[in-house]
């Protein structure tokens, strides 16, 4: 262990630790059997979220511990807690789906007041799912603190009669049974053959996307996301983000210098560049509002925009995030872009070195497939794309990794609520060629902003995913393909134009032209808007009702308060 003398009087531990008041304070810690010299030191609240609920958190109290061996090696003082995840593979497709982004608040919530209750000084978050990554983060930006984040890593892809599967599969088979397509047997083999281990879903997912996004953005460790989960070496980075952490504490380094305006379009870049999640589209604007960026869906849009395709990864591609891993991982992915002009290299990292810095012994290699050099995308656009137009005034998101056509025009059929719609997917009694909208599922008016997987995944599996289009004021699954889009702004429940569609109405959608059209008359819509009115939900109590009156529209990433540009003071300041 590195044996280090610290001045604790600029660092938020002090007010736990230092001087005669304190006594009572330092009686706990000596409990926990901690020495004078330890008590002496920094705090690193080391923050997982492991839970049982799903094998994308099982791996993730290990590598805590072993982030907490860094930090003492360091010369620091580890202090572990745990936090909660909603897993969307759980949640999907019923009423649980509801707290899914709802969690994402509670998560950097919960870690901000552990933190702060407790005087800690730096913190790593270790985090395996969709929207504990990003309410992981989110905290990191809100506190101000030196910080570290650790990906869990991914699962291990499954098999099935020898191509790789991964829980993607699973919910399109369910579609090809109920079609007909597939029997019983062999829908069990395959979700017994799926997941294969601890991790968390194998594609480029939201949890995979947002994994790459902690890496471009500057607060992991190089190639830190590239292991799977069940692989112990992982721990060895574990340990390295414990050091690194209590190296920033020293340095004084905060995120909010690292993730700057310019680094959070690096890692929009690398969402288009991987055919990412939408769901980036919503956590990057949440980040920067921790950060006090105004960082918009039409910023990430414009960097989506000029951004080619070039990481073949499922669901648009063929790999898989161990694929990616042992393809180079994101050093590989970062050089090919900066050897290309298309990121700034001059961001500041976890590492107290340049982004560029990072990169610059990473060689190409032509061996691998995963990875395409930037003059051979697999498409020139990005993998993700916004939409504007008289349906969405705020914007919407589609990701168009793998969609052999960027154009779709056709009449309506409205469901309000996912499970009207999945019904009607589930007896196919829709027709090819239909707009499938689902609203009143946005952040206010679900409540909760549920992912529609289940009902996508369904119409892959029956054969129909290409033949119709569908639209929401909720989100996607980073794990749905199609003509799906999402976001769609102002959500039903503030009266956006997605509330007064009408079966048959004909929308027109342009991918390449990011535009999104209701081809109905201006009067005839200001004459249904005189009868509409807000959706009522059986929300009216508890967490989600809380949530529901205080979210904000999803452009601006669904935020719950003010952010760092409603601050008095920050944290670390404290």
């Amino acid at each position: 262990m590195t044996t280090r003398t610290w001045d604790k009087s600029r660092l938020p531990s002090r007010h736990v630790s230092v001087g005669p008041a304190r006594a009572p304070h330092r009686s706990y810690y000596y409990a926990m059997g901690l020495g004078t010299r330890e008590i002496e030191a920094p705090f690193v609240g080391v923050a997982t979220c492991w839970n049982e609920s799903a094998p994308c958190n099982t791996a993730l109290m290990r590598q805590g511990h072993a982030v907490a061996s860094g930090v003492k090696e360091a010369g620091a003082t580890p202090r572990e807690f745990c936090t909660i995840t909603v897993t969307d593979g759980i949640a999907m497709g019923h009423e649980g789906m509801r707290s899914s982004l709802v969690s994402r608040e509670v998560i950097a919530d919960s870690v901000e007041l552990s933190m702060r209750g407790h005087g800690y000084d730096a913190l790593v978050g270790v985090a395996g799912c969709d929207k504990s990554l990003p309410g992981m983060m989110m905290a990191m930006l809100r506190l101000n603190v030196p910080s570290v984040f650790l990906y869990g890593g991914s699962i291990l892809p499954g098999s099935h009669r020898g191509k790789q599967i991964t829980v993607q599969e699973v919910f399109e088979a369910v579609g090809s049974h109920a079609a007909g397509r597939m029997d019983f047997a062999e829908l069990c083999e395959i979700e017994r053959h799926a997941c294969p281990s601890d991790g968390a879903c194998g594609g480029q997912f939201t949890a995979n996307t947002m994994a790459c996004v902690a890496e471009a953005i500057g607060l992991s460790l190089p190639l830190s996301s590239a292991l799977p989960a069940p692989f112990l070496e992982r721990d060895q980075y574990a340990v390295a983000s414990g050091r690194a952490v209590v190296d920033l504490i020293e340095r004084q380094l905060r995120p909010r210098e690292i993730c700057t305006r310019q680094a959070f379009i690096n890692a929009a870049i690398v969402v288009a560049a991987t055919g990412g999640s939408t769901n980036a589209a919503l956590h990057l604007p949440a980040m920067a509002h921790e950060a006090g960026i105004e960082f918009t869906l039409r910023d990430v849009a414009d960097a989506f925009r000029l951004t080619p395709w070039i990481a073949d990864l499922k669901p648009g591609g063929q790999y898989v995030a161990k694929d990616m891993g042992e393809a180079g991982g994101m050093p590989m992915l970062l050089r090919a872009l900066l050897d290309e002009g298309l990121i700034d290299g001059n961001c500041m990292t976890v590492t107290g070195r340049t982004l560029g810095e990072n990169v610059e012994e990473v060689t190409w290699n032509p061996d691998q497939k995963v990875i395409r050099p930037v003059k051979n995308p697999l498409t020139a656009d990005g993998g993700v794309v916004g939409l504007w137009g008289s349906l969405a005034p705020d914007g919407a998101m589609l990701k168009i990794a793998g969609l052999p056509s960027l154009t779709f025009r056709g009449p309506a059929r409205v469901f309000d609520g996912e499970e009207a719609a999945f019904e009607a997917v589930s007896n196919q009694t829709y027709q090819r060629g239909e707009v499938l909208v689902i609203r009143y599922e946005g952040p206010k008016g679900g409540p909760g902003m549920r992912e529609m997987l289940s009902t996508t995944a369904a119409l892959y599996g029956q054969g129909t995913g290409g033949d119709v289009a569908l639209i929401t004021d909720g989100r996607f699954s980073g794990a749905t393909r199609g003509m799906c889009i999402g976001h769609v702004g102002p959500e039903a429940q503030d009266g956006g134009p997605i509330a007064l569609i009408e079966d048959g109405d004909i929308i027109a959608i342009d991918a390449r032209a990011g535009t999104i059209e209701l081809e109905v008359p201006a009067d005839v819509l200001a004459e249904r808007r005189k009868s509409w009115k807000p959706h009522k939900t059986m929300y009216t109590s508890g967490a989600i009702a809380k949530y529901a009156k205080l979210v904000g529209p999803a452009y601006l990433g669904a935020v719950t308060h003010e952010g760092a540009a409603g601050e008095s003071f920050c944290y670390a300041d404290i």
